[in-house]
């Protein structure tokens, strides 16, 4: 689907006139991109790691050009940040050789545009006309590969149009100064610097990793290697460029540990969800007979007052609906003896009828206060957040994952921080999205660049991504879901080993957002994914049969089974399962839990 989509966009750019020579600068205009022959290697571009490199043959003009080489999912991306006049007119150009290259520019404040060649052998030009919008000072001009390629070459890349540091435009900024740098966690560093007079903006850069434009002067850099040195500098950004880098700071993540915010786990774990304020025709389950093969349990549900209230509250199942509801004493007493056995006991706040959403700071602070209550009242362990219906949505105009400005996003992820520093490293943090707030962010996000989009779609991978660090499982409701499109541009359905193994990937493997691959979700670690279905077929739509359940992990751990499906990895250490529910999945006769057990060996 996705080549189907380049060649009609590329048709349709050829009959708009973008393929052929752009029309003759007009005397003021200046060419903006710099160092767009590679004559200088790759300065003042931030190519994906390890794609790229200054070349001396085959070139176009000079004597240098820049040869990349997609890999697995790394298209070979090369890009730079240029400043540009609001309100004007640019041509973009760069002559090319090789098969699906593509030139683009990013950020105009209008229609973002990009080229590309379909066929390998001689140089070919390479243009597109865009207009900037009436406030944008910079675009972000890149070229990139395509995946399965082989390797292309780029050179003379140019810009041109109005200088924006011509007569009477702002002078450049200086480069800043006092750069220092802290490891914020195993996967993220904090940096600040005194901040610049004249700059609008800067830009973090670290080798071989893509620039981070920020507003203020501080950033946290997120998606490191634990136990690794990291090398940053930071540029200042106003509407007459950027300025030189400042001078080199250097930090060495710490190890990872247990990893997000929650050790303790087997490698292996299997997470099931209890109904403990209601029975939902499975029948009740005590949490003193909940059997030993679970790791995770989850309480079900923390529910709020209202919808917007922030006032979550949990109460144990009605002596009327329950008849053999243990009393809260017991219920607590239980908790510390499964605790005691090395098992995990979590609040799981929302489910399918507990909306939650948190539109003020008002909300957000009860809801922590009230989720605190919770958690000390009965000894628990952390938090699993089950927000699912109307929950999550994403305003008109909120875009870009990485920097949401939904109130109710950005309450949720401000609230969650603040339970993790109150209970510190040993709070278990889990997530249970349905694909239509997480996968299928890959074709859509929010309402989309012109509106009309459910803005639900993808709405989760904000929250998901700000809390990376402190996350400890991941594990999508891979059940009650529409076909879903992987990363191999074909549509999922669920049922079988195919949709859990191509869901799972895109985890695995990370995906440009909405397509956009100026702005990828980066891929989970192994061990922060489990995969969740229902154990039966009354539990929900799209159960899976224990043999396509080990075909989907087989595929996953082994790269065995995979069908016609072909990951992009294989992940031994793929954390497990979840499954709704444990009062189910006895219901089913315990098929569900004894085949996990019997895949990896454990007796329970």
């Amino acid at each position: 689907m996705r080549r189907a989509w380049s060649l009609l966009t590329a048709a349709a750019l050829a009959a708009a006139g973008f393929l052929a020579a752009g029309p003759p600068a007009a005397a003021a205009d200046a060419d903006l991109v710099r160092n767009g022959g590679f004559e200088a290697g790759l300065d003042g571009w931030s190519c994906s790691a390890g794609s790229a490199a200054a070349v001396t043959a085959p070139v176009h003009g000079g004597t240098s050009a820049l040869r990349a080489t997609p890999a697995g999912q790394d298209n070979a991306r090369c890009s730079q940040t240029v400043t540009v006049r609001p309100d004007s007119t640019y041509t973009l150009g760069a002559w090319v050789q090789g098969t699906y290259v593509y030139l683009g520019a990013s950020g105009t404040g209008t229609t973002d545009v990009s080229t590309w060649t379909q066929s390998p052998g001689a140089w070919k030009q390479l243009t597109a006309t865009f207009r900037t919008g009436p406030s944008t000072t910079s675009v972000t001009v890149h070229t990139h590969g395509w995946y399965g390629q082989p390797a292309h070459v780029t050179d003379d890349v140019t810009l041109v149009g109005p200088d924006p540091g011509g007569p009477g435009g702002p002078q450049l900024p200086a480069a800043p100064t006092g750069l220092t740098a802290s490891a914020a966690s195993p996967s993220s560093v904090l940096l600040s610097w005194a901040a610049v007079p004249g700059a609008t903006s800067y830009t973090v850069h670290r080798d071989g990793a893509a620039p981070l434009p920020v507003t203020s002067a501080s950033a946290t850099v997120t998606g490191l290697a634990a136990s690794t040195a990291y090398t940053f500098r930071v540029s200042a950004v106003n509407a007459a460029g950027e300025s030189p880098r400042s001078a080199p700071v250097s930090v060495t993540t710490p190890s990872g540990g247990g990893g997000g915010g929650g050790g303790g786990l087997p490698v292996h774990a299997l997470v099931g969800y209890l109904h403990t304020s209601f029975a939902n025709g499975s029948g009740y389950v005590r949490m003193a007979d909940v059997p030993a093969s679970w790791d995770v349990i989850n309480l079900a549900f923390g529910e709020p007052t209202s919808v917007t209230s922030g006032d979550i509250r949990f109460r144990l199942c009605p002596v009327a609906e329950c008849p053999n509801v243990e009393s809260p004493a017991e219920f607590k007493a239980a908790i510390r003896a499964k605790q005691a056995a090395g098992k995990k006991v979590l609040i799981s706040i929302g489910g399918q009828n507990g909306q939650v959403q948190l539109p003020t700071p008002a909300a957000r602070d009860t809801f922590v206060s009230s989720v605190a209550k919770i958690i000390d009242e009965y000894g628990l362990d952390g938090l699993d957040i089950d927000f699912e219906g109307h929950s999550l949505s994403l305003a008109t105009g909120d875009t870009d994952f990485r920097s949401p400005t939904t109130p109710g996003i950005v309450h949720l992820i401000s609230a969650v921080k603040a339970l993790k520093a109150r209970y510190g490293p040993g709070f278990v943090l889990t997530m249970a999205p349905e694909t239509f707030f997480v996968q299928l962010g890959y074709q859509f996000y929010g309402s989309g660049p012109w509106g009309g989009q459910d803005p639900r779609a993808g709405a989760y991978l904000p929250v998901i991504h700000a809390l990376r660090d402190d996350l400890t499982l991941l594990h999508v409701q891979d059940y009650n879901s529409g076909p879903i499109m992987g990363l191999d541009n074909q549509y999922h359905s669920m049922g079988g080993a195919d949709f859990h193994i191509a869901m799972t990937d895109m985890l695995l493997t990370g995906f440009p957002v909405a397509g956009d691959t100026a702005r990828v979700f980066p891929a989970l670690r192994p061990d922060q994914v489990a995969i969740g279905l229902p154990a039966t077929t009354d539990a929900g739509n799209g159960h899976t049969s224990p043999a396509e359940v080990t075909k989907a992990l087989n595929c996953l751990t082994k790269k065995t089974d995979c069908g016609t499906y072909r990951t992009h990895g294989t992940w031994p250490g793929l954390r497990g399962l979840m499954t709704w529910s444990i009062n189910w999945d006895r219901f089913g006769g315990r098929e569900f839990s004894r085949n996990f057990d019997a895949y990896y060996g454990r007796t329970a």
